[in-house]
């Protein structure tokens, strides 16, 4: 009795030290800010566009790459990172978001559902929403087939490694009369900035974090799907901990079977002097 009550407490004394030390680690992970996390780009206004993007956190340094198709070939696609960095809950709009029922879902309609911009993702200078949301004179273009690739490295705050999973992307540019370049009669002006088609600031497609990712983007081809992320490996550090907890659990059983064959080698023994 006295054997199986000290097994008991072992483990139950090993299971809370490895829980902490697990949990311990995720934090302490997050909040140096490292980690990767997948983006699945799907379409938004029957655009087609569809895509893979990934965020990698090292420290207060974000590197954002995708790798996207269904574009206006050679025209410019602006790109945002959207969502809140305060807690609140964004996503990305379905069909309904067309509120006024003219067939686009612009960005004014969008923005109710994914949110205002955080980091406009330039090619090259500032990154602010302000003077950056609209400025398409540093953004991606798209190639002759309509597929668009963009790397870089920016620098963010802590508000947004704290806040990295409730960001999203959206790219922007639609087609809707089919004449390979933005213009006023395919949707007419667009109500950000009159001077610009409707075309130009349309969302063309939009994708909430998947998860935490340690591949990268897949080589030959767009990775598509609206769903999560359908195989996710453990990060290496999470590894690492899980297996520390395991040894702290196991050496608490390997201390109390070592201890119960002590108890009982002892009793045979004096079991047999009696005989």
């Amino acid at each position: 009795m006295i054997a199986k009550r000290t097994s008991r407490l072992a483990v139950l004394v090993a299971l809370p030290a490895a829980l902490a030390l697990t949990a311990g680690a995720s934090s302490q992970a997050v909040a140096e800010g490292n980690g990767a996390y997948q983006i699945n780009l799907s379409q938004l206004n029957n655009s087609g566009s569809k895509g893979t993007a990934m965020l990698s956190l090292k420290g207060h340094e974000l590197t954002v790459k995708i790798e996207s198709e269904g574009h206006v070939p050679g025209q410019p696609s602006a790109q945002h990172l959207h969502g809140s960095t305060d807690g609140h809950d964004f996503h990305c709009p379905d069909p309904s978001a067309d509120t006024n029922g003219d067939g686009v879902i612009n960005n004014t309609e969008a923005t109710v559902d994914y949110g205002n911009i955080n980091i406009s993702l330039t090619t090259k200078g500032p990154t602010d929403a302000m003077g950056s949301g609209l400025a398409v004179d540093r953004m991606p273009v798209a190639d002759a087939q309509g597929k668009l690739s963009y790397e870089r490295t920016i620098p963010v705050s802590q508000a947004v490694v704290d806040h990295i999973k409730d960001l999203h992307i959206v790219q922007h540019g639609i087609d809707r009369n089919n004449n390979q370049k933005y213009d006023f009669e395919g949707a007419g002006k667009s109500e950000l900035d009159p001077k610009l088609p409707q075309e130009a600031t349309a969302p063309t497609n939009c994708g909430e974090v998947q998860g935490a990712a340690v591949g990268s983007i897949p080589v030959g081809g767009v990775e598509t799907g609206t769903g999560p992320v359908e195989e996710k490996a453990m990060p290496a550090a999470m590894i690492g901990v899980g297996g520390a907890a395991f040894v702290v659990v196991t050496g608490a059983l390997a201390l109390v079977r070592r201890r119960r064959g002590v108890l009982l080698a002892g009793r045979n023994r004096s079991n047999g002097g009696a005989a």
